[in-house]
């Protein structure tokens, strides 16, 4: 679809959000309908984890987004799918890939929405492509669970906070789940879910250098709980690390069932994105270094630090391979 004004950032591309909102949605699309190819039960495919989804590119109002889905992997009751974005300027005729994401989705019944059905098998080009998926499978079936078991950190207000702290860029969003946030299960949509975390991450990287911030792109999205209508959902950004260029912010959604349940306030969601400040002309500019204070903010410091060597060996091991 053509982008137009109210899908822009405040620079005049297009929001991080919105983008990855389209991703879901190729993404649900494609496995929706492949879970019910076969004479079964229906069901509607939920999202799960979105792997590690760099923004190579940004995209301008007027141009055109072209969005394409693929299943590559399905385990029993799994689907795992590959999304490329990518836009046009149709004035020129110009292209160029913007997205690359890995999605995994898995089928609920639409008559019971606590049950997983079967995933119908596809077929495979040859058995290294099947044993690929399954190494990839079961690698973030463990990430998720690793995930999970550390979230249990809250974000609470700080008074009068210092410039460059933590606490002085941190960001909350509340927002009640209607039914146009939701699937058919009367469950909220991934990318509805997305793209706020989106917006208090920018808003946070926002607060901390003062500039205009682009997504530079979005690690692990892991989706842990269901988000029922009616739930009232705060999303909830830090700044976690700083390298001399880019911004790691960490991201959960809380939610609070009111509406006929017992249940009390839980995690939902949570994700690490990473932005990057932008002079007027989109140039990079530098960061400030981001003052940590407290014990557990100088972990999450080294941790994210980590991260960010992480990527940033895998990221020159890529560039070796492309020129040989």
């Amino acid at each position: 679809r053509i982008m137009r004004p109210d899908d822009a950032n405040i620079a005049g591309n297009v929001h991080g959000g919105t983008i990855l909102k389209m991703i879901e949605e190729a993404g649900a699309i494609i496995s929706t309908r492949h879970c019910n190819s076969q004479a079964g039960e229906p069901c509607v495919a939920a999202l799960a984890r979105v792997e590690r989804t760099d923004f190579l590119s940004p995209m301008c109002i007027g141009e055109v987004a072209n969005v394409s889905a693929e299943i590559t992997y399905t385990s029993r009751h799994s689907v795992e799918v590959q999304v490329n974005v990518m836009s046009e300027n149709i004035l020129t005729g110009a292209k160029k890939v913007t997205n690359k994401a890995t999605l995994w989705y898995v089928p609920l019944s639409l008559k019971n929405v606590n049950k997983v059905v079967e995933v119908p098998p596809i077929q495979y080009a040859r058995k290294e492509q099947e044993d690929e998926g399954k190494k990839r499978y079961e690698e973030q079936k463990l990430d998720r669970l690793e995930t999970k078991q550390r979230n249990g950190d809250v974000i609470l207000p700080v008074i009068n906070p210092e410039p460059h702290t933590v606490g002085y860029s941190q960001s909350s969003l509340i927002h009640l789940v209607g039914p146009s946030d939701c699937t058919l299960l009367g469950f909220v949509h991934g990318g509805v879910t997305m793209k706020l975390m989106d917006e208090v991450a920018g808003i946070v990287a926002a607060r901390h250098c003062k500039t205009n911030i682009v997504t530079a792109s979005v690690d692990a999205i892991n989706f842990h709980e269901k988000i029922k209508k009616g739930c009232v959902i705060t999303v909830s950004g830090r700044m976690t690390f700083t390298s001399n260029k880019s911004m790691e912010i960490e991201v959960f959604v809380d939610a609070d069932p009111f509406v006929d349940e017992p249940r009390e306030r839980y995690r939902a969601v949570s994700a690490f994105f990473t932005y990057v400040s932008l002079s007027k002309e989109g140039k990079p500019l530098p960061v400030p270094q981001l003052l940590t204070e407290t014990e557990d903010e100088k972990r999450r410091f080294e941790e994210g630090k980590g991260r960010y060597l992480q990527t940033k060996a895998k990221r020159q091991a890529q560039l070796q391979q492309s020129a040989q």
